[in-house]
């Protein structure tokens, strides 16, 4: 079954509401095993919301719509899709009560306007809303050029959509039948780019197919591989993500982390617990960023043992016993200090391991030697303290986060296989 997708309103389109009715509705219909072929969003305009629900309905076996159906005059939803099918807009006298009703249940009265969402184009199915005033429309196209195409026009209001979509929407979606099975697996990487991780991982074209598919999904600190299969029976979409997954482990598994929503910092703390290892942060240019990630994580007190943000040299010398000759001769953002930074905390906080940033956050600061985006990262355990440099980017806040990335991958490689 072939879906698309259309958000209305002006807010929209001129960026003062977030588009998040989208995503939801592509998530969830791709889970129930549509596939969604087109997004668009089209503002308050009659006119250009019946174009934009004629072609829907030309391309697509379902169009999922939602917004326009308010009381307000800008609300033209209602409208367009009567105009559309030439149908009158006809009052339905139990929509009405059940609207005066919620408004009396508040201790308010219904203001007029409302009365405009009592108002049911001919043809459709008026869906009840539980958790608003507006309820949903259905219809189920017979004949022209859009035959045999479902539409659901929903609500904008996300809590409302998502309720009458999965309670409206998708069991009649289910009902008319034509959904396949989609399985999808994400894997995550770290320590490499898009493009490295595409040579490294080699051509899989061969693996891919209508059935089976590969996005390669940069973002930052990582690249995310979506693998989506399709198929009749749910384990056969399954073996076909687990064959590629395969072929691409054998290739590039050094680099994947983990897996769907798995994130750096967990994986790393896992390993920690599993391993029954502490483990101390001292951060210059950082500034407690990846102290922050770690203790996102659940249960973190388990291994985290504390964090030491060390900006000033002053600090680095007292707080983490870093040397002046060091500082003097080679400078805060450099290997030696980043090293001294990693030990001195390990040492202090009494941890098994030890890490640290220093670096150039930018966007001032650098010199030739050492420009904008030049950052160590420190590792330090029982056996020796170590550093690594990055050439990373001229934006402050980005530097942070990538800095932090790196170093968290740093950690999961060193626990993975601790030898120099």
């Amino acid at each position: 079954m072939q879906a698309t997708v259309l958000t209305i309103g002006d807010e929209l389109l001129i960026g003062q509401v977030r588009d998040t009715n989208a995503a939801w509705l592509g998530e969830q219909l791709t889970l129930a095993g549509a596939v969604v072929r087109r997004m668009a969003t089209v503002g308050d305009d009659e006119k250009a919301l019946q174009s934009e629900l004629r072609r829907s309905l030309a391309e697509s076996d379902l169009v999922v719509a939602t917004g326009g159906l308010g009381p307000t005059r800008d609300d033209k939803t209602r409208r367009a899709a009567a105009d559309l099918f030439a149908a009158e807009l006809v009052l339905r006298e139990d929509i009405l009560d059940e609207i005066r009703a919620r408004f009396a249940r508040r201790g308010r009265a219904m203001p007029e306007s409302n009365r405009s969402q009592a108002m049911v184009p001919e043809g459709f199915e008026a869906l009840p809303n539980r958790a608003g005033t507006a309820p949903g429309l259905w219809r189920e196209i017979r004949g022209g050029e859009a035959a045999g195409s479902l539409l659901a026009l929903l609500p904008g209001v996300p809590h409302e959509m998502q309720r009458l979509f999965t309670e409206e929407v998708l069991p009649r979606v289910r009902r008319r039948g034509g959904l396949q099975v989609i399985a999808h697996r994400t894997l995550r990487t770290a320590g490499i780019g898009e493009s490295g991780l595409q040579e490294a991982a080699g051509d899989v074209s061969g693996m891919l197919s209508e059935t089976r598919r590969l996005a390669w999904l940069p973002g930052l600190g990582g690249v995310r591989l979506r693998i989506t299969a399709f198929g009749e029976r749910r384990d056969e979409a399954e073996e076909r993500v687990a064959e590629l997954e395969a072929r691409l482990r054998e290739r590039i598994g050094h680099y994947i982390y983990g897996t769907n929503d798995e994130t750096l910092e967990e994986v790393v703390g896992q390993m920690l617990r599993e391993r029954a290892l502490t483990v101390a942060v001292a951060e210059s240019c950082t500034g407690g960023y990846v102290a922050h990630t770690l203790t996102n994580v659940p249960g973190s007190s388990d291994w985290m043992a504390g964090g030491v943000v060390a900006y000033a040299n002053r600090a680095k010398v007292d707080a983490l016993g870093v040397s002046q000759e060091a500082l003097r001769r080679h400078g805060a953002v450099s290997e030696n200090v980043a090293a001294q930074m990693a030990d001195g905390v390990r040492r202090r906080l009494g941890a098994d391991l030890g890490l640290s940033t220093t670096g150039v956050a930018g966007p001032s600061g650098g010199t030739p030697e050492k420009p904008v985006g030049t950052v160590w990262i420190g590792y330090a355990d029982a056996a020796g303290a170590s550093a690594r440099r990055l050439q990373l980017v001229q934006d402050r806040l980005l530097n942070k986060r990538l800095a932090a990335a790196a170093l968290l991958d740093h950690v999961r490689k060193k626990l993975l296989d601790p030898r120099p």
